[in-house]
């Protein structure tokens, strides 16, 4: 905000539209004032004005009117309303109509000077965080749209349970993030939580791995060596990937879980374990256990609670607040002012699909505090994020998913002129899921 910011204020009360003015003038700003509708939309044919506050409630013409007024003949004006007579049909009907921020009186000049603040920097808050109750965030998850919700409304059933939890979603969502959020938002949160990527962990050691072994039990077994299934006792085991897993360790999971106990590799007794088990995937394990490489007995085992975590494309109102985060999170690392982002370059994001979901948004961020140090506009997005004109199918042809995802892939390459770091890193993924979608 700076002294050349010309905000024009609304109201039918002569005390409000003198308050305001007053604290306007004190935060440096320019006030032009008006107490009625037809005198303002005078002035808004005539002046320029960066900043638009407006009461609701107006003899003659309300405030409502106005907003629509300014959203049909006005580019570019954000709007600020202010009323003493809150409700949330009013809140929800102007924020559809394009108002920003929403003030209800009494406020003080330091709410007035948060808003403008918040209207006149380049992101806008989420307008529907303005008009409901939603969380925004869940220990550590971003999020306020209706499907993170019912997540974290699902989370929430498992607070005193030890049930069995089957995470799915793309690369990307964040799957590890809502399992660590089922942990430390349980009652159970103060036991170790063991994240385990079964992906990682070549196939001869993972059984190893899970369950431990005793010196000498094979070759390189030089000491006893508790497994992580004995580390997590008491608290939560979080096995990431799980469809990469063999039949063989896949029985030892089953009877881990009916029995409640492990046998270490080359012992002969058994472990009692207490362990919550969470498992993720990013495909179809029904499909898997229709192929016959995953156990079916296995599968409803794990899949006691299911938690389905959205894409980033079906959760558009949370890019805005993901965007914050991480560019405040990289900037503070990076010891860096934060950005600032174009409002056209906000609207990018929103309609770009992100196939990489979170993990591709946030290494994008990153790259961008990294590489900039100011304004963020459209000649810093690359070319595959930004809209173009639909462009019909010759023979209006239906496009599976995968050839959709086919050709997505080859269009993010080709803007990389073939270099697959870079385009993994674009599409959210490493070099070798890259490699294997190319197969």
């Amino acid at each position: 905000m700076n002294k050349d910011t010309s905000i024009l204020v609304v109201d039918d009360s002569h005390d409000m539209l003198e308050l305001v003015r007053r604290q306007l003038v004190n935060l440096g700003l320019n006030p032009v004032v008006s107490d009625n509708v037809m005198d303002a939309i005078e002035l808004l044919e005539q002046t320029t004005f960066d900043l638009l506050i407006t009461d609701l409630n107006m003899p003659k013409i309300g405030g409502e009117q106005l907003i629509k007024f300014v959203a049909e003949h006005v580019q570019n004006l954000p709007v600020l309303v202010i009323t003493g007579y809150p409700s949330i049909d009013s809140a929800i009907n102007v924020m559809k109509l394009g108002a920003m921020e929403y003030l209800i009186k009494p406020f003080t000049a330091e709410d007035l000077a948060y808003a403008i603040e918040n209207i006149l920097s380049d992101i806008p808050e989420p307008s529907e965080s303005l008009v409901n109750e939603n969380r925004s965030s869940y220990h550590g998850i971003i999020g306020a749209s209706d499907k993170m919700q019912e997540l974290y409304t699902t989370i929430e059933r498992t607070r005193s349970n030890r049930a069995t939890i089957l995470i799915n979603g793309e690369s990307g969502t964040g799957k590890e993030l809502v399992a660590r959020a089922v942990h430390y938002g349980s009652d159970f949160s103060a036991a170790p939580f063991i994240s385990v990527n079964c992906g990682a962990i070549p196939e001869q050691l993972l059984e190893s791995e899970l369950f431990g072994h005793l010196k000498g039990s094979f070759t390189g077994a030089i000491s006893n060596r508790a497994g992580f299934f004995q580390a997590a006792h008491g608290g939560t085991l979080f096995l990431d990937e799980i469809s990469n897993t063999s039949l063989a360790v896949q029985a030892k999971l089953l009877r881990a879980i009916q029995e409640k106990e492990v046998t270490a590799l080359g012992a002969t007794k058994s472990q009692k374990i207490d362990v919550r088990i969470i498992t993720a995937t990013n495909v179809n394990l029904q499909e898997l256990v229709r192929q016959g490489k995953f156990r079916e007995d296995l599968y409803y085992r794990l899949n006691v609670i299911f938690l389905e975590i959205p894409p980033l494309r079906d959760r558009k109102g949370d890019i805005v607040s993901l965007v914050r985060y991480f560019n405040q999170k990289f900037s503070k690392e990076l010891s860096k002012n934060k950005l600032k982002f174009h409002r056209n370059v906000i609207n990018s994001f929103n309609n770009y699909a992100w196939p990489g979901n979170v993990r591709e948004l946030e290494n994008f961020i990153q790259r961008l505090v990294v590489m900039h140090d100011d304004e963020i506009t459209m000649v810093e997005i690359p070319d595959y994020m930004k809209s173009k004109p639909a462009q019909k199918e010759e023979d209006d042809e239906v496009l599976s998913l995968k050839e959709m995802e086919r050709k997505y892939i080859q269009k993010v390459l080709l803007s990389f002129d073939n270099n697959k770091s870079k385009a993994a890193q674009a599409l959210g993924i490493d070099r070798k899921t890259l490699r294997e979608k190319l197969k």
